[in-house]
């Protein structure tokens, strides 16, 4: 592959309304790149499966294992992803970095670090438009929230942070 045309996997982290959808589908605007969104694909597989956190985790997983060789196959293509499946646990990152490790390909690992009070009065908005994919509770944000972790340099990841987004 040429290097100058090499393949790069955006892999966004923030918590729920942080702004990481938004920040997908401008990443995925740019050319030989394609987007690829758990909470659509979640939508359209499981919808009627999903009312517990622990349904999502599962479903997430069943997703996660069939889409990551689709994937690495468009990485080793040449083509650029925009994995909009949040990397918000030390977990999901090792997924993501076995992903990266066997297609070869760069990486950029989006970090929005937005307080939790901006997250959940957009929470709270996109609640009401109905135009999400999911209506997600303060009490499942705070429950949620309480496995994010940071992304941290020793993880390996080129790390681009976007802080207190508006």
């Amino acid at each position: 592959m040429n290097t100058h045309n090499q393949a790069m996997l955006h892999i966004l982290c923030g918590k729920i309304a942080s702004g990481k959808s938004t920040l997908a589908r401008e990443l995925a605007k740019q050319p030989v790149t394609v987007g690829i969104a758990e909470d659509q694909w979640l939508s359209a597989l499981y919808k009627e499966e999903m009312r517990t956190i622990e349904d999502y985790v599962r479903c997430s997983a069943k997703l996660r294992n069939a889409i990551a060789p689709h994937v690495i196959s468009l990485l080793k293509a040449g083509v650029s992803v925009v994995l909009d499946f949040p990397a918000n646990t030390v977990a999901n990152r090792q997924w993501v970095m076995s992903i990266i490790r066997e297609s070869g390909a760069d990486h950029r690992l989006h970090f929005l670090n937005v307080p939790d009070d901006i997250c959940t009065s957009r929470l709270h908005a996109r609640n009401q438009s109905g135009t999400h994919d999911f209506t997600v509770t303060d009490e499942q944000f705070a429950l949620i929230s309480r496995h994010f972790a940071e992304p941290q340099a020793q993880e390996g990841f080129t790390i681009i942070q976007y802080d207190n987004e508006k």
